[in-house]
C-alpha cells in the first residue's frame, strides 16, 4: 500500500472522502459533496476536488471506497426453521452490510415467489438444513428461485451434502456462490464464510448493476457496502491488533434518515450467575437494522412507534405541530433544524430512535418456573457490562448535544429486563471516520486502529450519571 490513502464513502445522500497519511497515522484532509444518483462519479469528483491534500500526496495516493448508494445492498434470506437456519441466514446477511428485505422459512410458496419478484433483491441468500440433515426444503427453494424471471446472484450456504445439487438447479444466467453452511449443526453458527461470499458478489456484480462502475476511473476499487465497513471498524476497535490493544466490548449506534443501525462487539454471555442462555448463540460482531426508526425518510413510522403524545410531551411541540413537522421532514429529508425548537425536536427524534433500536438489539431476560424453582432465561446478548457506546450519523454529529440522544442506549427503570449498557461512557464519531477506518482495516489495521483511538477519544463524553 502507498503512504497516502483516500477513503471514500459513497452514501445515498452525501459522498464523503478522507485523506490519511499512513506513515504518521493521521487524517490529513476531509471533504464531502452531495451524491449524484444519476452518475455517482460526478459527486465523487466534486468531493475529491474539495479534498485539499498536502503537496506530494495528490499523485501518490491509493483510493478505496465503500458504498451504500442506490439503496445499498438489498437481500432476501431463506432458511428452514425461523428460529434456526433462517435466523442464521439473516445474521450472515446483516453482518455483510446488507439491508434484509424479508426472511423466509420452510418451503417457498407461489405467493413467496411473487413477493420476491416484487422486492427485486440484489442477492438471495439460500440456507436450510444442517450438514447431513434436511435436504428437501433447500432443493425445493432452489427450484423456486431458479424460476424467477430476472436472474439474481444466489449465495448457497446450507446443507453441504446437497450444495452441489442445489447449485445445479440454477440456469447459467444465474450467478451462484457456494459457501459453508451458516448452521452446520444445531446450535452452531458459522456466518463469516457466507458474509465473505456476499462481499465477493457485491464487488463482482452489484457495483455494476447499480451504476457504481462509472466511478472506477476515480478509485482503485469498491470493496464493501458501507454498513459492513462500519462493522469491520467496530470489530477492530474492540479486538485490537497483535501490537495494539482494543477497547473491549462496545456498542455502535448509527442514526440515519432512513434507518438506525446498531452494532455490538462482544460475546454477550450472561453476566449474572444462574442465568441460562436460550436460542442460537449470538455472533461476536452483530448488526441489526431498524428500517422504521430513521429521523427523516422513515420519520412517520418512528413517530408511530414512539407515539404522537410522547413526542409532543418531550419536544415541547403540540401534537398538531409534531404532525406538521414530520410530514415536512418526510418530503424534505435534507432539511436541517434552524430554530431552537427544531433543534430540540431533532434531538428528541434521535433519542427515541436510539432507545428503540438498542432495545430491539440487546438481549432480554424472562422467567421460567420449573419444578426446581425459578430460572432466568436470556434471549440475545447481555450488553449490560459494555463500557463504551459510540454514536455516528448526521443527527448526532451535527448536534450540539449528542449526549442527550446517546443516553437513549442506557439501561432504564422502565425496561428492567432489557440487557442494555448500565454505566457506559459515550463517544462521538465526530470526524465521520468509522466507515473509512473499516475500509482501511482491510489493508492496514494498525493505522486504522490508531486513528480511531485518537479521533474518537477527542469526542469522549461523560454521561449525566457517571
Amino acid at each position: 500500500m502507498k503512504d497516502f490513502v483516500v477513503l471514500v464513502d459513497i452514501g445515498s445522500t452525501f459522498t464523503k472522502v478522507t485523506g490519511v497519511d499512513l506513515r504518521q497515522r493521521r487524517i490529513t484532509a476531509q471533504s464531502s459533496a452531495p451524491t449524484t444518483p444519476q452518475d455517482v462519479s460526478l459527486g465523487l469528483q466534486e468531493a475529491l476536488e474539495g479534498l485539499k491534500l498536502p503537496s506530494g500526496q495528490q499523485d501518490q495516493k491509493q483510493v478505496l471506497a465503500c458504498s451504500s448508494a442506490a439503496g445499498g445492498l438489498r437481500m432476501v434470506a431463506i432458511g428452514l426453521v425461523a428460529d434456526l437456519t433462517s435466523k442464521a441466514a439473516k445474521q450472515a446477511a446483516l453482518g455483510a452490510g446488507a439491508r434484509v428485505l424479508k426472511t423466509y422459512s420452510f418451503q417457498l410458496t407461489e405467493a413467496d415467489r411473487a413477493e420476491i419478484m416484487e422486492l427485486d433483491p440484489d442477492i438471495c441468500l439460500l440456507a436450510g438444513g444442517t450438514d447431513g440433515g434436511n435436504s428437501e426444503n433447500i432443493l425445493h427453494n432452489a427450484k423456486v428461485l431458479a424460476s424467477l424471471p430476472r436472474p439474481v446472484p444466489v449465495v448457497i450456504a446450507g446443507n453441504r451434502s446437497v450444495a452441489a445439487e442445489v447449485a445445479a438447479q440454477f440456469p447459467e444466467t444465474f450467478s451462484t456462490y457456494v459457501a459453508p453452511n451458516v448452521m452446520p449443526q444445531i446450535g452452531k453458527l458459522q456466518v463469516e464464510p457466507a458474509r465473505e461470499a456476499i462481499r465477493q458478489v457485491f464487488m463482482e456484480k452489484i457495483i455494476y448493476a447499480k451504476g457504481l462502475s462509472k466511478a472506477s476511473r476515480l478509485i482503485d476499487g469498491i470493496f464493501m457496502p458501507t454498513p459492513a465497513a462500519v462493522l469491520r471498524a467496530g470489530q477492530l476497535l474492540s479486538e485490537g491488533t497483535a501490537t495494539d490493544q482494543g477497547w473491549g466490548d462496545c456498542l455502535i449506534v448509527d442514526v440515519g434518515g432512513a434507518t438506525t443501525d446498531v452494532h455490538s462487539l462482544g460475546a454477550g454471555n450472561p453476566s449474572e450467575a444462574g442465568v441460562v442462555m436460550r436460542g442460537l448463540p449470538e455472533p461476536f460482531a452483530k448488526r441489526t437494522v431498524e428500517g422504521d426508526l430513521g429521523v427523516r425518510v422513515s420519520v412517520l413510522s418512528l413517530v408511530e412507534a414512539v407515539g404522537l403524545g410522547v413526542l409532543a410531551r418531550d419536544s415541547g411541540y403540540s401534537e398538531e405541530d409534531v404532525e406538521e413537522r414530520v410530514h415536512l421532514l418526510t418530503g424534505h429529508p435534507e432539511l436541517l433544524p434552524q430554530t431552537p425548537e427544531e433543534v430540540v425536536f431533532d434531538q428528541t427524534l434521535g433519542y427515541e430512535a436510539i432507545r428503540l433500536a438498542v432495545g430491539r438489539h440487546v438481549g432480554r431476560l424472562s422467567e421460567l418456573y420449573t419444578p426446581a424453582g425459578l430460572v432466568w432465561l436470556q434471549d440475545g446478548k447481555d450488553l449490560t457490562k459494555v463500557r463504551k457506546v459510540i454514536g455516528t450519523g448526521g443527527v448526532l454529529i451535527n448536534s450540539q448535544n449528542p449526549l442527550f440522544m446517546l443516553e437513549g442506549a442506557k439501561k432504564d427503570a422502565e425496561h428492567p429486563l432489557e440487557l442494555r449498557p448500565e454505566t457506559p461512557a459515550y463517544f462521538l464519531d465526530g470526524d465521520y471516520i468509522l466507515a473509512a477506518m473499516g475500509l482501511l482495516a482491510q489493508e492496514n489495521p494498525e493505522a486504522a486502529l490508531a486513528i480511531m483511538k485518537n479521533s474518537l477519544s477527542e469526542y469522549a463524553l461523560t454521561g449525566r450519571d457517571n
